[in-house]
């Protein structure tokens, strides 16, 4: 392939976009790189053959996913991690293709909502088919950004991320086609955008303050294996208990600790659940904790929940499972409980990585997310505000405690009440109040993914509209000659 000055100056903008991708929709994202990181591809895109668009769009798909890949190595084989970075990339070639493909076929302004409406349609699929949901959505970059993370409480991530990609197709249009052209896209984009954000600083704005519940949250970063010297073992959960007596004596009525804390046979299972018991017991707290059951027939991901007496007043089993522990059983129940006058969820990390499971348990009543959880350092910003956007979506707050990432405390608008890293022995501890009551059901809470199936069904009407295209026989570039040289309405001399 013969490369001239223009492909290389098309070839620049891809580097830009992939490289701006890469920092505003990594692990830990500048959000509003997010805004504007995709324009100079859709510009190179535009104004290149198919063929050439492709190679672009590849190169800043590559760019923008080798962020995440050392993260995905810790949690995946290496060729499945290699494969997952290339799948990554391979999905931004399918969505700018195919908008490029409706922007250049017509030569309507509005075309330049394909590109929008395809990437909430990925997010959409992705959230209900992808067994790591939609991990990669544009729309968590914006968790940081409360005005924008308010929009998901409208229409979910596939809403913030319809925005987030309006905003650069719009820009591109105006690149290529010129203001004349743009001008009616990009003042409706406008309008829009500016109304989501008013929309989002206002909901922020009015939300509630006070004093609610307090918690605690204490995490320890030590697996305990099954080689693990018992002694050595014991010195954890003495150090557990200590941080649950501190913690109570401080006034918190809850405590978290994390997800697996240790893998156990069911016999030694039963020695540490009661154990807990009696911790719950002795200091008078609802007290949730993660561990690990192999009955020898099958591993299962279990957050237990004693009640003040000692009570076992929950066994949750972990319904959405993480790439190292696909080979444990998931549940298939949500557990919600009432302590005081608030009803609580429990759920285990990865869970809260999915809004339709998020919108359930707002459904069922729950004001409050329990949250033990396992996150791999690299991704413990990221894993923390993705989480916190499902409370956004549906509206609950969330205590969530984690090894190797940050202890944290949201509301439902997604702010930060109480945040600390985790640390291996003595550990780390965090205490502070979840609001009381939770705001009324969000649009999103009750249409769920509403909006991103319709923008499924306008990606697909995209494809069946290039598809008949395809199928339809060029006009041909000069009339036909008439069957018989004669002028018409003159009957021809041989007849």
């Amino acid at each position: 392939m013969r490369i001239d000055r223009r492909d290389a100056a098309h070839a620049g903008l891809a580097l830009a976009s992939g490289l701006a991708l890469r920092y505003g929709c990594g692990l830990h994202p500048v959000w509003w790189l997010a805004w504007v990181a995709p324009a100079p591809l859709l510009v190179a895109a535009l104004r290149s053959t198919p063929g050439r668009a492709f190679l672009w769009t590849l190169l800043a798909g590559l760019i923008a996913a080798s962020g995440s890949y050392h993260y995905l190595t810790l949690t995946m084989p290496v060729p499945q991690a290699v494969g997952t970075t290339v799948l990554s990339a391979l999905l931004w070639t399918v969505v700018v293709g195919l908008a490029r493909r409706v922007m250049t076929q017509t030569a309507s302004a509005w075309a330049v909502l394909a590109y929008p409406v395809c990437w909430s349609a990925a997010d959409t699929l992705l959230a209900h088919l992808h067994p790591d949901g939609n991990w990669t959505s544009l729309a968590y970059s914006q968790a940081g950004f409360l005005p924008a993370a308010q929009i998901a409480a409208l229409a979910g991530t596939a809403g913030l991320a319809f925005l987030l990609a309006l905003v650069p197709a719009v820009l591109a249009l105006y690149v290529v086609r010129g203001w004349r052209a743009a001008r009616v896209p990009a003042v409706c984009a406008l309008v829009v955008v500016a109304a989501g954000l008013a929309y989002g600083w206002q909901r922020v704005a009015a939300a509630p303050s006070g004093p609610g519940t307090r918690v605690g949250v204490a995490v320890i970063d030590v697996f305990m294996g099954p080689r693990t010297p018992a002694a050595y073992n014991e010195g954890i959960w003495a150090q557990y208990e200590r941080h649950v007596e501190t913690l109570t004596g401080q006034g918190a009525r809850i405590v978290v600790l994390p997800e697996k804390i240790a893998v156990l046979a069911p016999a030694a299972a039963d020695a540490v659940a009661r154990r807990l018991s009696t911790l719950a017991r002795r200091t008078g707290v609802w007290l949730a904790a993660g561990m690990g059951i192999d009955d020898g027939r099958g591993k299962r991901n279990v957050a237990w929940l004693f009640a003040p007496d000692g009570r076992l007043d929950a066994t949750y089993v972990k319904q959405r499972l993480a790439p190292p522990e696909r080979d444990f059983i998931p549940g298939t129940a949500s557990s919600v409980r009432t302590i005081g006058t608030a009803r609580f969820g429990l759920a285990i990390c990865k869970d809260m990585h999915f809004g339709a499971l998020g919108r359930d348990y707002r459904a069922g009543g729950a004001q409050v997310m329990l949250v033990p959880a396992w996150d791999f350092d690299e991704d413990g910003e990221y894993a923390a505000r993705l989480s916190a956007l499902r409370g956004v979506e549906s509206g609950f707050a969330m205590v969530r405690a984690t090894r190797e990432g940050l202890l944290t405390i949201t509301d439902a608008y997604g702010r930060i009440v109480a945040e600390t890293p985790s640390r291996p022995m003595p550990g780390a501890v965090l205490l502070g109040e979840v609001p009381a009551g939770a705001p009324p059901a969000t649009p999103y809470g009750r249409a769920g993914d509403l909006f991103g199936w319709l923008c499924v069904a306008g990606a697909a009407g995209f494809m069946l509209s290039i598809m008949r295209l395809r199928v339809t026989p060029p006009p041909p570039r000069h009339p036909a000659p008439p069957a018989y040289d004669t002028p018409p309405g003159r009957p021809s001399a041989g007849r």
